[in-house]
């Protein structure tokens, strides 16, 4: 019904009435359904009260005794830095690029989503990509509680989020948040990381065209990447520092000047870092990851400083491979590592093969041409595949710098011929090293082995090298591997001796032997050298390594004692009592036995062996120290003439002191006169025993002066005879020697120091007898307070009767297997 403006007034009252009531319901129903919507929008959002306690994944960093880093470990590479420590430049040249209004809208940006939303209207249907119009409290709302669907509704969650985080927040933590956590390109996450990744300079440091060019990447980074669209990231950061001008921050002048400079981009420098560190960064990640979580490993912005000596770290490595490479290539040239069908494109075809990438100095070659005394061959392009079109860069290998190649093994013999190309032919795809003699050919060695070197004192692990290359093979061989350590187990029998009265002038019978199992088979152990020497002391039979004087001990002791001190010094966790295992039949790894010389070699106490002196959390707080010594008195607040406080070292004896002191003196004749006379020529007070298992499938070598204590050892992985007359005395004992010489340079050497208490009388080494000092076959041996040196009628520990290992009657336990497996060790062990 249309008004009629003739109508009374009581009618045009009735009309405006009826007017503003519906206005009235259709606002309501507006409400409801606002109300509606909001509750439906708002009823799974996140709750922005986390962002109290949100803390940014911060790499993890792993350093070295010197403070060199190691590693790195992380998700997202990233420096958490405080909203104070941010300058004034460096904030207003983001919020010129991102959020102009930061500090005076409540959450959103009115004007700023009212110009998106126009100006994506007036673009839809151009296939155009929407603009969203946020602010910085918007982004940390996607970023840190929403999705990034780019939809109306998660804009609406958004928005609404936004709010909440503006009135529960400051704006300084708000923007603390965002500077933090965005990703600036190069794997760059927030700007401290980024200030250092594109300019190698902390954030304070930062110059106005910088901040502002660090600015100009959070909405894109690839597009502006400063190495492939230089153009582009150049105009994108001079408009920053115009808004920046604009703005007032800075005036004309400045932005003339910034705007008129280059990029200037400064990659970061390689930060000092400890080489040929893998194995032992590795070890270390699996304590960390086994302590903290996988998950915080790489988030939780640890600081760790390890107990790794880079200069010895360099060292164990090299001495391991030198020695491995040389024992490898005794045995002849094995054939190349892989073969080109054809020699067409041979550069793009060796650049898909990937070299031992810690084994720098080895090159992969392919072989182009060989005679008789010379081959041609074609060094692996640096680079990518798609990088492989430089020249040709090709080297002659002479045969007389190769002779140790013209040998092959082939069907288990070894032939060898007068020429090159009697082993290489064209396509053959091999290793090379340059020397100063030339280039000579290498092959990746099938043996592999391990070096640990330890403080005996503190049990801090200075260096470990856990195989010949790490990109070859992980498995660590100094931690992981369980191996025989044959005769390098005696020294604790013998402490086990010495502990319970015998002296190292007690003889015991060198003799044959033979053992009964219970069940008609007989265990007959044997010297290495099949020899007997009769009579001989204690000292005699360590020093020379004799299995049969070891086995009389043994059984004369009880092996529950053995097993015991095998226990007791952390070489097992169970070792069974069975006569064989005195003589190194049971399994332990390279640590553990190196950890137990150590107590040997301090004198006695517990050794913990430690890779990590401290962990720092991302704030610089130490949530872990090794060294758990007290110290009551270092907490004074001056100095009034009182005493130098001490560290209280509470740790427990392992080892009679006195005990120790002997079993050091019967090593450093192993080393003087015994199985390791070679290791006498480093010509310092070095104590240390060889170890050779049955068949020679595993040598060892363990040794130490009074300040460091280092283990070798050698087998192949899947244990199997080295070779007969290969020793430990001949494999792992020159290795000893080679990382010694340099363990050794600028480290003063002192003597073992004896316990107060002792005593010490010249006798004969073989007899046990007292002797003149300095008659031939005399050394001054050290004996307990209330013993000495037999001088009449010596008892002799003898007994060569028909024993018996336990049978099936005595040990249900013991399988057939095993059985077999102990009656087979006859004592190929020295």
């Amino acid at each position: 019904m249309s008004f009629d403006p003739r109508k009374s007034p009581i009618s045009i009252m009735k009309f405006i009435a009826n007017l503003l009531a519906t206005l009235i319901n259709l606002a309501t129903l507006l409400g409801v359904g606002l109300a509606f919507c909001v509750a439906a929008l708002t009823r799974d959002l996140p709750d922005h009260r986390a962002l109290a306690t949100w803390e940014p994944a911060v790499s993890t960093r792993l350093y070295a005794g010197d403070g060199a880093m190691i590693a790195q470990y992380a998700r997202e590479r990233r420096l958490f830095l405080p909203i104070g420590a941010v300058p004034a430049r460096v904030k207003q040249a983001f919020l010129s690029a991102e959020d102009k209004n930061f500090y005076l809208h409540p959450g959103i940006d009115l004007t700023s989503l009212a110009t998106a939303l126009w100006s994506n209207v007036a673009n839809y249907g151009s296939g155009r990509r929407m603009i969203g119009g946020s602010t910085i409290t918007q982004q940390i709302a996607k970023n840190f509680l929403l999705s990034s669907d780019r939809t109306f509704e998660r804009k609406l969650r958004e928005a609404i989020l936004s709010i909440r985080i503006d009135q529960t927040y400051s704006k300084d933590r708000i923007l603390e948040l965002y500077l933090n956590d965005i990703y600036l390109g190069l794997g760059a996450y927030g700007i401290a990381q980024a200030a250092l990744t594109y300019f190698d300079k902390p954030v304070d440091q930062l110059t106005v065209a910088e901040a502002a060019y660090l600015a100009a990447l959070p909405k894109a980074p690839n597009n502006y990447d400063p190495y492939r669209h230089p153009d582009r990231a150049v105009t994108r950061r001079d408009w920053v520092i115009e808004q920046m001008r604009r703005n007032g921050v800075i005036d004309r002048d400045v932005a003339a000047a910034a705007t008129a400079l280059p990029l200037g981009i400064k990659p970061k420098r390689q930060e000092a870092s400890a080489d040929k560190a893998d194995y032992f960064a590795e070890e270390v990640r699996r304590q960390l990851g086994s302590r903290y979580g996988e998950a915080a490993l790489y988030t939780a912005g640890l600081s760790v400083r390890t107990t790794l000596d880079p200069r010895l770290q360099q060292a164990a490595m090299q001495a391991l491979r030198n020695g491995l490479v040389a024992y490898d290539q005794a045995k002849g040239y094995r054939g190349p590592i892989a073969r080109l069908p054809s020699l067409d494109g041979w550069q793009r075809a060796l650049a898909k093969r990937q070299p031992l990438s810690d084994v720098p100095e080895w090159r992969l070659a392919v072989v182009l041409s060989a005679a008789k005394d010379t081959a041609e061959l074609g060094l692996r392009p640096s680079g990518t595949e798609a990088q492989a079109t430089a020249p040709a860069d090709t080297v002659a290998i002479d045969r007389d710098d190769n002779g140790w190649a013209l040998c092959r093994l082939s069907e288990g013999r070894r032939r060898c011929t007068p020429s090159l190309d009697g082993v290489l032919s064209p396509g053959d795809i091999v290793y090379v090293e340059k020397l100063e003699i030339g280039y000579v050919l290498r092959q990746p060695p099938q043996v592999q082995g391990a070096l640990v070197s330890m403080d005996p004192n503190t049990g801090r692990v200075l260096a470990v090298a856990g195989g010949f290359s790490y990109a070859q093979s992980e498995f660590n061989r100094a931690t992981q591997a369980y191996r025989q350590p044959g005769s390098s187990f005696k020294p604790f029998v013998y402490a086990a001796a010495l502990d319970t009265g015998y002296a190292p002038t007690t003889l015991v019978m060198d003799a044959p032997i033979a053992i009964t199992d219970g069940t008609g088979k007989t265990w007959q152990p044997k010297n290495y050298d099949g020899r007997f020497s009769g009579p001989s002391t204690l000292r005699t039979g360590l020093e020379n390594s004799r299995n049969l004087m070891t086995v009389r001990l043994a059984r004369h002791l009880g092996m529950d004692l053995v097993a015991d001190y095998g226990k007791r010094f952390g070489i097992y966790d169970e070792l069974r009592s069975y006569l064989p295992m005195a003589l190194g039949a049971g399994e332990t790894t390279l640590l553990r036995l190196v950890s137990a010389y150590a107590v040997i070699a301090n004198g006695g106490k517990a050794v913990t062996p430690s890779m990590i002196d401290r962990i720092q959390d991302r704030y610089g707080r130490t949530i872990y120290r090794q060294d758990s010594r007290q110290c009551t008195d270092c907490t004074a607040p001056s100095w009034e003439n009182q005493e130098e406080p001490v560290l209280v070292d509470d740790r427990d004896y392992v080892l009679d002191p006195m005990t120790a002191y002997q079993i050091t003196s019967m090593m450093r004749g192993v080393v003087e006169r015994g199985t390791a006379r070679n290791v006498a020529t480093l010509g310092v007070p070095i104590a240390g025993k060889t170890g050779t298992t049955n068949d020679e499938k595993d040598v060892w070598f363990v040794g130490y002066t009074p300040g460091i204590v280092t283990g070798v050892f050698l087998g192949y992985d899947t244990p199997k005879p080295m070779g007969y007359g290969e020793t430990g005395g001949g494999l792992a004992a020159p290795i000893f020697i080679d990382f010694m010489k340099v363990a050794l340079q600028g480290r003063p050497v002192a003597d073992f120091h004896p316990p107060a208490g002792m005593t010490f009388q010249p006798v004969d080494r073989k007899t046990g007898r007292p002797a003149e000092e300095g008659a031939p076959g005399a050394i001054i041996e050290a004996f307990k307070p209330g013993t000495g040196p037999c001088d009449g009628s010596c008892a002799i520990i003898d007994d060569r009767e028909m024993a018996e290992l336990p049978g099936d009657d005595a040990d249900a336990g013991l399988s057939p297997e095993l059985r077999e497996k102990l009656l087979n060790n006859t004592g190929g062990l020295y």
